[in-house]
């Protein structure tokens, strides 16, 4: 299984190991020499029928169903400058993506919410969208072959700080038709 992340603002794509999926709701216990975690909230969907070179108009066939989540970032205590994509993004567990998801059916509905809380203060709240998503997987499969059962991921906003070391502990909540899709902590 790949998952495949259109970041925000970006008409490229980069491919997250599958060992950063985390889908059990465990602790996130941060690695050594590591200062701080930005983080992206997402709307992912899954990959039903194999594709390459996927056109706009044909999008919506490609996938069955969608879900909210995050994805999270490692940044170095001693970096110069802007780390490496591929260095931030692979740390193991940090692609938050629940494995209940929703019907694609639900998109049509236009109000299926998304609302993230840290230490219980709001952060970030939205709506699904269907072009969203369709978009992310015809850039994704301008890269890549997308196979039955792939994430192709879209960030909602660009990357912002969510946990430092100086707290130790920050609570991290999802929720998407006020049920829960994600509840734990960042531990330095």
């Amino acid at each position: 299984m790949n998952i495949i992340v259109k970041p925000n603002g970006s008409e490229l794509c980069y491919c997250r190991p599958d060992t950063t999926w985390e889908r059990e709701n465990r602790d996130f216990y941060v690695p050594e020499g590591i200062g701080s975690i930005s983080w992206a909230p997402v709307v992912f969907a899954r990959v039903s029928k194999a594709g390459k070179c996927i056109s706009p108009k044909f999008a919506s066939r490609y996938f069955d169903a969608f879900s909210f989540g995050m994805l999270m970032y490692c940044n170095p205590e001693q970096s110069e400058g802007c780390c490496n994509i591929a260095f931030t993004s692979c740390a193991d567990h940090t692609s938050v993506l629940p494995s209940s998801l929703l019907s694609a059916d639900r998109l049509e509905e236009g109000n299926v919410g998304y609302i993230v809380h840290k230490n219980g203060n709001e952060v970030f709240s939205a709506c699904a969208d269907r072009n969203i998503i369709e978009d992310a997987i015809c850039k994704a499969s301008k890269l890549t072959s997308l196979r039955i059962g792939d994430y192709v991921v879209a960030e909602l906003t660009d990357l912002a700080v969510l946990a430092v070391k100086s707290e130790a502990e920050t609570l991290v909540k999802g929720e998407s038709d006020s049920k829960g899709l994600y509840d734990f902590k960042i531990i330095f």
